[in-house]
């Protein structure tokens, strides 16, 4: 004879409390509602019992399904990694489950992606991949849907977003290299439908036109991707163009990795011929050699808090909108120096 499954019945029963208490205590999300002593004691009776919440069950009365959405724009990037931590930790204290999704790049597969969540019932979005038009987001607004920016922002929608202070950063890199005595600094951009690739490349030509230093025609390359693949390609067009510049600012860390594979194709040394700068400190950068010069970008918080703010959003749809910008920190190293020979 098959035995019983225990229910939330019998555990109240063993607890000698109401079943809507161990309800909220099985619930993450509203387990403080409950002191923490009898909480404890609940969990204990509940695990010695063999007591396990449904979320199915739970979704059923409450109308979610306490799973979150998160799109990424490429899982080989070391960047991505620590947010999708920070999200996972994050949702799962909250008895929430993430479903993690690559775009690979793609604003056809963030939608393909977004439209299977969708199907999912999910509760929320995290969106590390926005453009600066983008549909997704858009779509998102129009259902009420809760979302949340992480890295990137829109031009065009009023959403929560949590991203870096780009205009500071690339202030920091070319400030740091003209301490250095720099005159002659290249730009290695990013896409410029994004606002990351946008916001790098409009600071860089900000300080450019205050007459910090002059910025060079053909010592700019805006690549079509934040790949070490389109870095390569983009400082090789700049190395053809045979002009001279001692400094490189990458718009984050992989360009600048194709940056130095560019750089030891044509017989130059890092930073003996060129300096050269990152964004993201991304891990493993100081481990490279030269280690990277580099933007700091506190990479769990961000996760952690982008989770947190779709959290709140989740539970309090009519929550106020918020911009939370997180100031990155100029992390000195080696591929980094006062000019020697010219490229």
């Amino acid at each position: 004879m098959t035995k019983r499954k225990t229910n939330i019945k019998d555990v109240a029963a063993r607890a000698e409390v109401h079943p809507s208490t161990v309800s909220r205590v099985m619930n993450p999300a509203t387990r403080a509602m409950v002191s923490k002593s009898v909480a404890e004691r609940i969990l204990q009776i509940a695990s010695d019992m063999g007591y396990e919440r449904s979320p199915l069950a739970s979704g059923l009365r409450t109308g979610r399904s306490y799973t979150i959405g998160v799109i990424i724009p490429d899982l080989t990037n070391p960047m991505f990694p620590p947010i999708v931590r920070g999200i996972e930790r994050t949702l799962s204290a909250a008895g929430y489950i993430a479903i993690l999704a690559d775009s690979d790049n793609s604003q056809k597969g963030e939608r393909a992606i977004f439209d299977s969540m969708k199907s999912r019932h999910i509760d929320g979005l995290i969106l590390a991949t926005a453009h600066l038009e983008d549909p997704v987001v858009r779509d998102c607004v129009a259902e009420q849907m809760p979302v949340v920016l992480v890295n990137r922002t829109t031009d065009s929608h009023d959403v929560t977003e949590i991203i870096n202070n780009d205009e500071l950063g690339i202030q920091l890199a070319v400030s740091h290299l003209l301490e250095l005595g720099h005159r002659k600094i290249a730009f290695l951009g990013g896409p410029l439908d994004t606002s990351t690739g946008r916001d790098r490349y409009q600071a860089f030509q900000t300080m450019a036109e205050n007459g910090q230093f002059e910025m060079e025609p053909g010592l700019c390359a805006i690549c079509d991707a934040f790949t070490e693949a389109a870095g390569y390609t983009g400082m090789s067009g700049i190395l053809d163009q045979n002009k001279p510049f001692t400094a490189v600012v990458a718009a984050n860390d992989l360009l600048a990795l194709g940056c130095f594979d560019a750089l030891n194709e044509h017989g130059l040394s890092c930073p003996a011929d060129v300096s050269v700068t990152g964004f993201n400190d991304m891990p493993f950068v100081d481990r490279l050699s030269p280690s990277l010069t580099s933007l700091h970008i506190p990479l769990d918080e961000l996760g952690v808090r982008a989770a947190t703010l779709l959290l709140d959003e989740v539970r309090d749809s009519g929550s106020r909108k918020k911009t939370i910008r997180l100031d990155p920190e100029l992390v000195i190293r080696g591929s980094s120096t006062p000019p020697g020979n010219t490229a």
